[in-house]
């Protein structure tokens, strides 16, 4: 198999990993569709509730001979067209980069790091005030390790800095979620704590994803050399 192909495979095991697809592989919303855009060519799925034939006219436009845009930054010809299939101007364009997480990540700066499967540092954690980006039963459940475990933290001063956690886990890949309080960024803990969730998920497949105009996620991605698999565009009406 060829890097390519690889990249578009992963890239469609991702989506998976993000949307948590249904047994027809359809989306459970917000989306009304969702491309996935890489080197190899084109994948794609629509959500449970866009009526059938539209939803095959959609998916038919996407194959394996559909071509990826050189520039893969570049909107792939096939979008306007799912655009106006899905209604037109009423429709929002989102999205942006994704890149594969290869273990071991290089931590980049020397700062403690807790983590999940430490119990001595759950109980820290869990001794540190809620940071105020996070919902009161969110954290909960993060800090009890119900959801979004495993997670790696910075703390400083008393307090939760810096969080990589499992927004999305399944049997077949991770996908990063990454925090940092704004006076504590530009150290190096965002690349600290994805290096350390990283290595608490041996043998699956790894993604970190942001959006086009999060140039801060995009920063860290190239810190830690992570490798561009392609970009996701999402299409809601």
């Amino acid at each position: 198999m060829t890097d390519e192909a690889r990249d578009i495979d992963l890239l469609r095991i991702e989506l998976g990993v993000i949307w948590r697809l249904d047994e027809r592989g359809r989306l459970p919303g917000p989306e009304d569709m969702v491309i996935g855009v890489a080197a190899g060519g084109l994948t794609a799925a629509v959500a449970r509730d866009v009526p059938d034939d539209l939803a095959e006219r959609l998916l038919s436009l996407i194959t394996p001979a559909t071509p990826a845009p050189p520039d893969l930054a570049t909107p792939p010809s096939v979008l306007a067209d799912c655009r106006a299939l899905l209604g037109g101007e009423r429709v929002t364009i989102s999205g942006g980069p994704s890149y594969l997480v290869t273990p071991p990540v290089p931590a980049l700066v020397a700062v403690d790091v807790l983590r999940s499967d430490s119990a001595s540092h759950v109980h820290l954690v869990r001794s540190l005030p809620r940071p105020d980006s996070w919902e009161p039963d969110e954290w909960a459940k993060l800090t009890g390790l119900s959801a979004g475990a495993p997670w790696a933290m910075v703390a400083e001063d008393g307090r939760v800095v810096s969080i990589c956690h499992s927004a999305r886990l399944t049997p077949l890949g991770a996908e990063a979620g990454t925090w940092t309080s704004p006076p504590y960024r530009g150290r190096g803990y965002a690349a600290a704590t994805t290096s350390a969730w990283a290595d608490q998920l041996p043998g699956i497949h790894l993604f970190y994803s942001t959006s086009a105009d999060n140039h801060s996620s995009q920063r860290v991605a190239r810190r830690l050399a992570l490798r561009p698999l392609g970009r996701l565009w999402h299409l809601t009406a």
